[in-house]
């Protein structure tokens, strides 16, 4: 699986997604679970009429989303970057650098998540928050892939967590999927798309801990594999106030950022799950 992996990180961007957009039908067909999720959570945030009409680009999309991974991960750092071939809102960035403050890069499961990284540290050092895999193969291939030069990976545990202090501490960027399910004990329930979702709050935490820059983050897949369009802008809204309060404030953040580019949103992944130990709002 490995050496395929790596096979396929040699494939023409515009092929594997080609391939992708196959994958994620096969996907949508196979999986009456999938199907539920991907309907039901752009049921919540699209009238019926709406949510039809980008649900076939959202298929496709999910599944360009799995076949890039080999290119992003396998080639050297420089060609993963040189994908991104349009960048928007760069001026944030240099905007806190000047002013010699952290950076914390929100990147929701928003077009090619994985690239925004990769993208940054061919400026400047990162540290990334990534949990480890259940397949312990995609491991060293995750190792490899988001690893590198001045892009550091912090396991999502404590030891993580004291990592993104450290880089925020010396003024450094640190990035995190803020939609992601977190353990129990790890999250508040908080308004995302209208239903309660069970939301991690250490983005809010090190917002209220650091006084970083904060910045959303995502890029977009261009057509016909011509490469990606890096989106970078302040949030709308201040994030300000206690954890919870942050955390919500974070989600309507992601909402917003979402509905730029909706059909590339991951609406198949179970968002609104309760992860065990942790009792779902009544």
């Amino acid at each position: 699986m490995s050496l395929l992996f790596r096979l396929l990180g040699r494939f023409p961007l515009r092929l594997l997604h080609a391939l992708g957009a196959l994958v994620g039908w096969l996907a949508w067909l196979g999986s009456p679970t999938y199907r539920r999720h991907l309907k039901e959570n752009l049921a919540l945030a699209y009238p019926v009429a709406e949510a039809q009409a980008i649900r076939a680009a959202t298929i496709a999309h999910a599944g360009r989303g799995v076949m890039e991974l080999p290119r992003v991960w396998m080639r050297p750092q420089a060609q993963t970057a040189g994908m991104v071939t349009q960048v928007s809102g760069w001026e944030v960035v240099e905007a806190a650098w000047r002013r010699g403050e952290g950076i914390l890069f929100l990147t929701p499961h928003l077009g090619c998540f994985e690239i925004t990284a990769q993208y940054y540290a061919a400026h400047a050092p990162i540290t990334v928050l990534y949990r480890r895999p259940k397949q312990r193969w995609l491991q060293p291939l995750i190792e490899a892939g988001r690893g590198g030069a001045n892009l550091h990976l912090a396991p999502a545990d404590l030891s993580g967590v004291r990592l993104m202090l450290r880089a925020l501490k010396r003024r450094e960027a640190v990035g995190m999927l803020p939609d992601q399910v977190p353990g129990a004990g790890e999250g508040a329930w908080v308004p995302f798309f209208g239903r309660p979702a069970y939301t991690m709050t250490l983005a809010a935490r090190l917002t209220e801990a650091s006084h970083a820059t904060v910045i959303m983050a995502y890029a977009e897949r261009l057509p016909g594999g011509a490469g990606f369009h890096l989106h970078l802008a302040a949030p709308e809204m201040a994030i300000e106030g206690p954890p919870e309060a942050r955390a919500a404030q974070i989600n309507c953040a992601l909402e917003a950022v979402i509905r730029r580019c909706p059909e590339q949103y991951l609406w198949g992944y179970n968002r609104y799950k309760a992860p065990r130990g942790s009792e779902p709002p009544c």
